[in-house]
């Protein structure tokens, strides 16, 4: 049983719900679209319905904090070189069979939560670690938005930037409030087929295309994309060809593209990790499909992670790994060879934070 945190409510008011003719009341968050009865919790397992309303159980509870590169979420476009406090809670409202934080996302058990920190901390803790940003990551914040929006609003009062890592698995009657306090995401686009899905992950292509879409004309969110190449489920050239496609047609040329390698995990053990040759391809086709910033991740690849200017073709950016080891952009993103603009974010760079992972503790130990 979930303890009560000191100073945090056990259960914190939801939003976006509403009742039945039969009784039951619907979850309006995602596009799962949740129907409970008393006492029943939805699928992400942490919006749960007692007695006539529904609540939040993970509000102002967090799996942990941590002090990452931005690079690290991954965001190449978003003040590289800056660092950001991560946190996430617990729950997820996908079922991806090839979880790859499925220790935090797939936990029902609460005491898993170990920090409690309440929006206003959260803020001022990324001050007080000198983070440009607050990620919400870990697990999927939109099951926590509740939480998240109110620490974005704390975190834009004092100045410090947000950023969502997400599946976009979100409703439009949810959306823009969400997104509103969002100013950088990471959507991860699983596959490019629904019945991929429908198999590994329990949900539809067609919400997440949507949100994409959304995000990029009717949002200021600066948008990137984070596909990891499972072998023999998304990996196809034809279905890269086809993301890439849709991505140039309805995105743009400048949205951020990450292909990055699986690892066996949680409920997919039986697959190969993804060969570096395969990102090698997959990068290669999206850049001939027609767009400008494709990346490697989780794997060696110097080429992969580099930036280059979409103008004249010079490196703006050589990364390794998350060390960033050439920089050639004025404050404004700006080419230094040709003054085009790089797509993004960019401010005046220092000294880059590097590849350091920091643990930090908020607030109070619940219980």
């Amino acid at each position: 049983m979930m303890r009560e945190s000191p100073g945090l409510p056990a259960g914190y008011p939801a939003r976006w719900w509403h009742w039945l003719d039969d009784g039951r009341i619907q979850c309006d968050l995602c596009p799962r679209e949740c129907k409970l009865h008393a006492d029943q919790r939805g699928a992400c397992f942490v919006r749960e319905r007692r007695g006539d309303a529904m609540l939040l159980s993970t509000y102002g509870r967090s799996s942990g904090f941590c002090i990452d590169p931005i690079e690290k979420k991954p965001l190449n476009h978003f003040y590289p070189g800056s660092s950001v406090l991560s946190f996430g809670t617990a729950g997820c409202n996908l079922a991806c069979k090839f979880c790859q934080n499925w220790d935090i996302s797939k936990s029902r058990d609460m005491d898993r939560l170990m920090d409690a920190a309440a929006p206003e901390q959260i803020a001022q803790a990324a001050q007080h670690y000198g983070a440009a940003s607050v990620a919400f990551t870990y697990n999927d914040p939109v099951i926590f938005a509740e939480y998240a929006i109110d620490t974005a609003a704390a975190c834009h009062a004092q100045g410090v930037h947000t950023v969502a890592v997400t599946a976009g698995y979100i409703s439009p009657a949810a959306r823009a409030e969400f997104y509103a306090g969002i100013d950088a995401a990471n959507v991860d686009l699983k596959a490019f087929s629904d019945d991929f899905y429908v198999r590994l992950t329990g949900a539809h292509l067609a919400p997440v295309l949507d949100t994409l879409v959304w995000l990029r004309h009717e949002s200021k969110v600066w948008v990137e994309i984070t596909t990891l190449l499972i072998p023999g489920a998304n990996d196809s050239q034809s279905e890269i060809k086809g993301m890439a496609g849709w991505i140039l047609r309805e995105l743009g040329p400048d949205v951020p593209l990450h292909f990055t390698a699986f690892h066996p995990d949680f409920k997919l053990t039986d697959k190969p990790p993804t060969p570096p040759a395969t990102l090698t391809m997959a990068r290669r086709i999206a850049r001939d499909a027609g767009l400008h910033h494709v990346y490697t991740g989780n794997v060696h690849d110097s080429e992969g992670g580099t930036t280059y200017c979409s103008a004249c073709g010079v490196p703006l950016i050589v990364r390794d790994w998350y060390n960033i080891h050439l920089y050639q952009l004025d404050e404004h993103g700006c080419c230094n060879a040709c003054g085009a603009r790089l797509a993004g974010h960019f401010g005046k760079f220092e000294k880059p934070f590097g590849a350091r992972r920091i643990p930090v503790h908020l607030g109070t130990s619940p219980g």
